[in-house]
């Protein structure tokens, strides 16, 4: 398996409470046990390294509703290897990383204020907006040398006051005192523009596809 997608992998399912994953020939299978994503099948292969067969026999053993795959290349390909019982998410992601390094305490906008915890090997941080509702939150798992950044979102009225910057400059220094030192994280087209801002690269494209069979 790709060093990165393990990586990613590893710290996945510490942010989330998932199972283990289990060793597959072609990547790796994780049982998440929430409606709608019940599994995930995840391909340890990047870019050209990925194969249709592996993808085709994979899909074409699954037949309960909830189950995701996961594949790092992009929906225009994958989607030629899976039949209509898939739901492809026609956006592609993006596998990214970053050196992480100390850095300085972020500022807190005027008026909102910012909160960061741990539990269970998770480090979360929320920002309230000034009425107290929730403005931007993430969390990130590191999991050694590296740590995955998870769940980073930020209302969509309480964009572009650099809520987001706040919250990932703050779990990339909670990350680098656990001695982690690079950050791993699977981005949004959305998201992107953040990260790259940051300091992120672009590893690969990432297809998330759900089964959805018909009745």
């Amino acid at each position: 398996m790709d060093r990165t997608v393990r990586a990613w992998v590893d710290g996945w399912i510490v942010s989330r409470g998932a199972a283990p994953p289990v060793a597959e020939p072609w990547g790796c299978t994780i049982d998440v046990g929430t409606n709608g994503h019940v599994t995930r099948h995840v391909f340890g292969a990047t870019g050209d390294d990925l194969d249709e067969t592996s993808v085709r026999k994979v899909a074409g053993a699954v037949t309960g509703d909830g189950v995701w795959l996961k594949a790092f290349r992009h929906p225009s390909v994958v989607a030629g290897w899976l039949d209509d019982s898939w739901w492809i998410d026609p956006e592609p992601g993006y596998l990214m990383t970053v050196p992480l390094a100390p850095g300085s305490a972020p500022d807190v906008p005027d008026g909102y204020r910012l909160r960061s915890w741990s539990r269970g090997g998770v480090t979360r941080v929320m920002v309230a907006a000034p009425d107290g509702s929730l403005a931007a939150r993430g969390q990130m798992a590191p999991t050694g040398a590296t740590a995955v950044a998870d769940q980073i979102e930020t209302a969509p009225e309480h964009r572009r006051r650099g809520l987001g910057s706040l919250v990932m400059r703050t779990l990339q220094s909670a990350a680098v005192r656990q001695g982690a030192q690079t950050g791993v994280l699977a981005g949004t087209p959305a998201g992107r523009g953040l990260y790259e801002a940051l300091g992120w690269e672009v590893v690969a494209p990432l297809t998330s596809a759900k089964h959805c069979p018909r009745a």
